[in-house]
């Protein structure tokens, strides 16, 4: 007689008492049929049931897809951030590099690995996921070099006319007198550096006679228009905006970077001090993207995107913006896609977002609203609008989601949208808390950026301009002290040796009275171009006398 009980093993007590998982029913088979993506997918989650996820039913994103951009909303404290965090670093180690603007400076923690605990390790294994203690490839950047990290700058000249006027706060026509200055500068291959390269080329150009003359074969500023200029760009430049401008300027290409194990580097952009000018905060972002926009082929859809930005507290970038800024907004989001670059936006409604620009969002991950008061409820009604058709009712569903709860639709890999799915999001395997200083320190000191943390003061207008002035005030000086002297025996005025240039000597000097020598010295003979320290600054700018400097659709400068 066999004896059973030495071949059938034992039956597993855990086994027995874990809970079947319920059959899908006819919609949850939908949601997970949608969001089974054949390319390179980000896992957002899995579907919400009865209350509990269902790991049966993966949420995911499609990789190709992020360029049609996105839109993460929720009340304070809903998980928003975590989502951020969960879809970055999967972007990132699926070979895209990121952008991550980090407002309230909670997000450093994407450069730290995750610290495992019984809370977190329980809320992956709901999501049926397999929680690693992990952080991508990172980069620490600062506006400025404002705090710890990488400084981003850029020269006045890269930046443009159009984002200056509309950081300044100009109307149209003092927008259109700024933009005829930069033609000035652009057209004479004088780069403008910093701020006050800016500020003492509008002086010289409309205050020395010398200037207008220069001004006026292709219109002319008012001194009316001029002043308000300077007071603006003044108070700018008190503002600390002056420690954005100058040299050595950022290349947007250095966003574009892998690392050697194939995955995208993560820039991480700290900005908790710049909360209080969302002016700044929204140009210099407007810029990074003109710039990546005009330097970027053309790619339509790619298995991947080039680079997706996220833009955390959102509504910063709308604040106070004139309409010309929002329709340049919504141009901007509309033509990156087909350069490869996704935005995705993170705000707490979606009221937020301008109509047209939440019109170009592809994918939406809502989070929990809450409606006390009838604006609330107003709010939550238009955002419950704005989801496709589904069977839950969202203006009862969205107030009542945890935290680290959405709801859930994104763009097929057909274009279209998939169908709302409530989501429980999964858990980000780097950390949750802001990175400790210590740790920052070290990524930027091992950073290959590090360069750009060495400020370069090169000759430029302010400089140029300011030895102008000497030199005028000296020909003057010899024009007096010459005053009856014999012409043949007064001394010929010399313009000064420039470092890296010859000295330089006007070859009509000496050749007039004593009461024309004031006048005619080897700049104001050959104008204020032909000034040996202009040529000087015009070669060691890089630029060429004459070759103008050609403008995007943004008004920033084209390097390449």
């Amino acid at each position: 007689m066999t004896d059973e009980s030495a071949t059938t093993p034992a039956p597993d007590p855990a086994a027995a008492s874990a809970p079947t998982p319920p059959a899908l029913d006819e919609r949850a088979t939908a949601v997970r049929d949608a969001y089974g993506f054949e390319g390179t997918q980000i896992h957002l989650g899995v579907l919400v049931r009865d209350g509990e996820p269902d790991p049966q039913v993966p949420v995911n994103l499609a990789l190709g897809m992020l360029n049609r951009h996105g839109l993460i909303a929720g009340a304070t404290g809903t998980g928003k951030t975590k989502t951020l965090q969960v879809i970055a670093e999967q972007i990132a180690a699926a070979g895209t590099p990121v952008f991550v603007a980090d407002m309230k400076g909670d997000l450093s923690g994407i450069a730290v690995p995750g610290t495992p605990s019984e809370k977190l390790t329980a809320r992956a294994a709901a999501r049926g996921q397999e929680w690693t203690s992990r952080a991508g490839t990172s980069e620490i950047l600062t506006l400025g070099g404002q705090g710890t990290g990488i400084p981003i700058r850029t020269t006045v000249s890269d930046f443009g006319p159009v984002l200056m006027a509309k950081t300044l706060g100009l109307n149209d026509t003092q927008e259109s007198s700024l933009g005829l200055i930069f033609h000035y500068a652009d057209t004479k291959g004088l780069g403008l550096l910093d701020l006050k390269d800016l500020r003492a080329l509008i002086r010289f150009l409309t205050a020395d006679d010398e200037g207008k003359q220069e001004l006026k074969g292709i219109g002319g500023v008012s001194a009316a228009t001029a002043g308000v200029i300077l007071r603006e760009l003044t108070e700018f430049e008190n503002s600390g905006a002056d420690v954005f401008f100058g040299e050595p300027a950022f290349d947007t290409q250095d966003l574009l970077r892998t690392a050697s194990d194939g995955t995208g580097i993560i820039s991480c952009l700290e900005l908790p001090d710049v909360a209080t000018r969302p002016t700044l905060f929204s140009t210099f972002m407007m810029w990074l993207l003109a710039d990546l926009y005009q330097d970027l082929p053309e790619v339509g859809d790619a298995d991947k995107p080039k680079l997706v930005f996220f833009f955390d507290e959102a509504h910063l970038l709308f604040k106070d913006a004139s309409k010309a800024f929002l329709e340049q907004v919504v141009q901007t989001v509309r033509l990156i896609r087909s350069k490869g670059v996704g935005i995705i936006f993170i705000t707490q409604t979606p009221k937020d977002v301008p109509g047209d620009v939440l019109a170009q969002l592809g994918n939406r991950v809502q989070h929990a609203l809450r409606a006390y008061t009838p604006d609330d409820a107003k709010a939550l009604k238009a955002t419950a609008s704005t989801f496709p058709t589904s069977d839950d009712d969202l203006v009862e569903v969205i107030p009542s989601l945890k935290t680290g709860e959405a709801v859930v639709t994104v763009m097929s890999e057909e274009g279209a949208p998939t169908p709302v799915a409530v989501t429980a999001v999964r858990a980000p395997e780097s950390s949750m808390e802001p990175a400790p200083k210590e740790e920052l320190e070290k990524i930027v000191a091992a950073s290959p950026l590090a360069p750009y943390t060495e400020v370069v003061d090169r000759e430029s207008a302010y400089e140029i301009l300011g030895r102008r002035d000497e030199q005028a005030a000296q020909a003057g000086a010899q024009g007096a002290g010459a005053d009856g002297q014999d012409a043949s025996t007064a001394p010929a005025p010399t313009a000064p040796t420039e470092q890296g240039a010859s000295a330089e000597t006007s070859p009509k000097a000496g050749k007039h009275d004593g009461k024309q020598d004031g006048k005619q010295g080897g700049s104001k003979d050959e104008g204020f171009m032909g000034n040996p320290a202009v040529k000087s600054f015009i070669r060691s700018a890089g630029t060429v006398l004459g070759r103008e400097i050609t403008r995007s659709l943004f008004g920033t400068r084209r390097r390449r």
